[in-house]
């Protein structure tokens, strides 16, 4: 089994900042620290949102907010779903034995609800 290399972030770090800077190529920076183009590729992504001891950009830092946001939206989606069924249901359930319960009606005195004195 091979080996998995680990690279410290500051290499990982100058790397990107040389590919950034356009002072190589990305087949350049890749033959020349022997690294596949979709590790750097994930290096860069890394950089931008600031993984790298470094300031995230405007753009990445508002990418995860609406990532964030998107999870939230779906997961409030989900509940509301959940909840309409629910209701739905227990509107449409049938009255067992015949009794049925109002919502929200008072209990009459003939219908002996209440504490008796």
């Amino acid at each position: 089994m091979k080996n998995q290399r680990r690279f410290s972030l500051e290499f990982k770090r100058q790397v990107v900042e040389e590919l950034l800077s356009g002072q190589s190529s990305t087949a350049q920076l890749c033959r020349r620290h022997n690294i596949g183009s979709s590790l750097l590729y994930h290096w860069k992504k890394q950089y931008s949102r600031g993984k790298f001891e470094n300031e995230p950009t405007e753009d990445a830092a508002l990418k995860d907010r609406v990532a964030q946001l998107e999870r939230l939206v779906g997961k409030l989606t989900l509940e509301n779903e959940f909840l309409k069924k629910g209701l739905q249901n227990s509107l449409q359930e049938s009255p067992r034995n015949g009794k049925t319960f109002g919502v929200g009606r008072p209990l009459s005195p003939a219908s002996g609800g209440g504490a008796s004195l």
